[in-house]
């Protein structure tokens, strides 16, 4: 097995965060639900709320990062594979810049020290040296990407991703969603959770 996974809210999640800022800049009620997805629609639904939701997203991903949080059951899922000998990469689209508000907001480098600092590189429990990371420019970039490393199965918290024409129709899709999102096709498989995409490819 040749395991991707996406970086933004698959590995690490902005939920508690986003919810946090959102708050402190008026743009939510504190009953909006803890949940990254949540948060959008509510934030969407304001006047000029794209760009409002847009602003937000740049913050959590640029300055904010070291707020987020490793998904739950992240890092038991990466240390089962370190322990069955399952080479893991990181592929996700992520810009180097922001390409909105402020300007020289360093995306990739603000999620590649957020990966350092949480443990995630070059460590002896995950064993992700920095030459396994990639991001990329366009989500077709990123699809291209997981073509040429030969995955045989990649992790996302987006349907899009899958969706995407040119996504290679061997490569086993896993959708991580806490709602589960059916796919007429049968494409991908939808787990609620880390603890459930464990049992399913490496065993508990």
């Amino acid at each position: 097995m040749k395991l991707g996974i996406d970086f933004d809210n698959t590995i690490a999640c902005y939920d508690e965060a986003m919810h946090r800022r959102a708050l402190e800049r008026g743009l939510i009620e504190p009953g909006v639900p803890r949940n990254k997805k949540r948060i959008r629609d509510a934030i969407r639904s304001l006047e000029d709320g794209e760009s409002k939701w847009r602003g937000l997203q740049v913050f959590c991903y640029g300055p904010g990062m070291p707020d987020a949080r490793p998904m739950p059951g992240v890092k038991e899922f990466l240390t089962a594979c370190k322990v069955r000998g399952v080479a893991v990469w990181v592929v996700s689209h992520k810009t180097e810049e922001a390409n909105f508000g402020a300007p020289h907001v360093k995306l990739r480098e603000a999620a590649l020290r957020w990966l350092h600092d949480e443990g995630f590189l070059d460590s002896a429990a995950f064993g992700i040296g920095q030459d396994r990371v990639f991001f990329e420019q366009t989500r077709g970039a990123k699809v291209e990407r997981v073509r040429m490393l030969g995955l045989t199965h990649f992790v996302d918290d987006l349907e899009e991703t899958f969706l995407e024409q040119s996504f290679p129709s061997h490569v086993k899709q896993i959708l991580l969603s806490a709602v589960p999102v059916a796919d007429a096709r049968g494409s991908w498989r939808s787990f609620a959770g880390w603890a459930e995409i464990q049992k399913e490819l490496v065993g508990s």
